[in-house]
């Protein structure tokens, strides 16, 4: 395997080091884990970490030196001012000295010759003290003059000492070229992420509360298949009766409750479970089997279709009931849905749709009663379910489509409001989220990949 150098920047954190089973990841406070990987043969382990939201502050750093720069400038001109300023006055000082040193002279030829020049030189000493009278300002402001340019020559050294520090501290290098650097770790990062194949979930952590809103019941998500720069946030309330979606066009918005827009939805929805993918909102219409695909840019229902033998209106809801018996979901691998059949006795049902027209692509019948199941989630086209939506639920079983096989796991998650109606894996974010007795939460995932080399592919 070809080896992947450390990556270390303001923005993310890549960390390598061999493998141990009982080696523990722990970032430091206000970072969270984003994915981790290890080799074919299992010689390293690559755990990507990233800070949280509003946490950098490079940017903050940079504008404070070139603050400080442009202070020690402006200083500097204004000290060049003073200093010509006090050369011109220098010189006007010098040509008054000149004129006291004649009137020095004066005084000695007056004493000399009293009598007869005394009329004659008094009259001459008046003019030349009465041509010496603006010099009395001009050594004020001179003065004055002298005393800024020792304040100023102070505070440049206070200064020099602060832009030492902080140029210590950002390692010698101009924001240019800081912030070049950042660029260049970010690209090798993404390349890193690039060859990560989909990976198995190994930990979930959190959860951060994002806002505390609405009822008990219901859902809120954003579009895994939308650009970086598209983070709106769609907000469904309650489980039934209701047919208005709320958008926010970040997350930021969402939590401030500043509405971009709201969508009046044809058919009112049942159940928590509903998923955005690719500009169009997928929801179980009520009490029916039937998936609607409804297109957020034209406002209509694009496409629907029923889901045979499934069952609805709480005939195999997840354990907390509410009319969740369609869970509709999407991953790297597409738009599924999750439910249950009388021909498969009540178990769990995965299909695979198509997101045009809703038509099942394939289909795999589990062996786990959806009656006993918390919630559900797909990643990487692996089902992962809980066990309760309850307090100390945990993801206790996992079917793989890709082998049509399954396992039991124990992986815990924190159940902070004691009550979850809802918890939809995203892709783009790799988080969980999470609809927690009235409160909108955000889980993070730890997913164990295997490293792709170009020998590989």
């Amino acid at each position: 395997m070809r080896s992947l150098s450390v990556v270390l920047n303001p923005l993310l954190f890549l960390l390598l080091f061999g493998y141990c089973p009982s080696a523990t990841i722990r970032p430091k406070e206000g970072w969270q884990v984003y994915s981790s990987a290890q080799d074919a043969d299992g010689r390293c382990i690559c755990t990507v970490v990233a800070p949280e939201q509003n946490l950098c502050s490079r940017d903050a750093k940079g504008r404070q030196l070139r603050q400080l720069l442009e202070k020690v400038q402006n200083m500097s001109q204004s000290i060049e001012v003073l200093n010509l300023r006090t050369q011109r006055d220098f010189q006007y000082i010098m040509r008054m000295e000149s004129q006291i040193k004649g009137l020095r002279s004066k005084f000695r030829q007056i004493e000399s010759d009293r009598k007869t020049l005394v009329n004659k030189n008094f009259q001459e000493l008046k003019g030349k003290m009465e041509s010496l009278q603006p010099l009395i300002p001009v050594l004020e402001q001179y003065k004055t003059d002298a005393r800024l340019i020792i304040q100023f020559k102070e505070e440049i050294r206070n200064l020099s000492a602060v832009l030492m520090g902080i140029q210590e501290e950002m390692g010698a290098y101009d924001y240019e070229e800081l912030q070049q650097r950042v660029l260049n770790l970010e690209n090798r990062l993404r390349n890193c992420m690039s060859k990560l194949t989909c990976g198995k979930l190994m930990k979930i952590t959190g959860p951060q509360t994002v806002k505390t809103s609405g009822t008990r019941f219901g859902a809120w998500m954003t579009d895994p298949q939308a650009s970086p720069k598209n983070n709106r946030v769609w907000y469904m309330d309650s489980y039934t009766n209701n047919k208005i979606v709320k958008e926010y066009k970040s997350i930021a918005d969402f939590v401030a409750g500043v509405e971009s827009r709201t969508y009046n939805l044809p058919f009112k929805w049942a159940g928590t479970d509903h998923v955005v993918y690719n500009g169009s909102l997928y929801y179980n219409k009520m009490q029916s089997n039937i998936v609607v695909r409804y297109s957020f840019e034209t406002g209509r229902v694009v496409s629907q279709r029923a889901l045979e033998s499934a069952g609805f209106h709480n005939v195999y809801p997840y354990t907390w009931g509410g009319f969740s018996d369609i869970d509709l979901m999407a991953d790297e691998l597409g738009l599924w849905a999750v439910y249950a059949t009388n021909q498969n006795a009540g178990n769990i049902v995965i299909s695979q749709l198509n997101p045009d027209t809703l038509q099942i692509l394939n289909t795999w019948d589990t062996e786990y009663s959806k009656r006993n199941a918390g919630e559900s989630f797909m990643i990487c086209g692996t089902l992962y379910i809980t066990n309760s939506h309850l307090t100390g639920a945990k993801v206790y079983y996992a079917y793989s489509t890709k082998t049509s096989t399954y396992e039991y796991t124990d992986i815990p998650f924190h159940n902070q409001y004691f009550h979850m109606s809802m918890l939809d894996y995203n892709a783009r974010d790799r988080a969980i989220y999470g609809w927690n007795n009235g409160h909108q939460v955000l889980f993070n995932v730890t997913l164990f990949h295997i490293i792709k080399t170009e020998d590989d592919s």
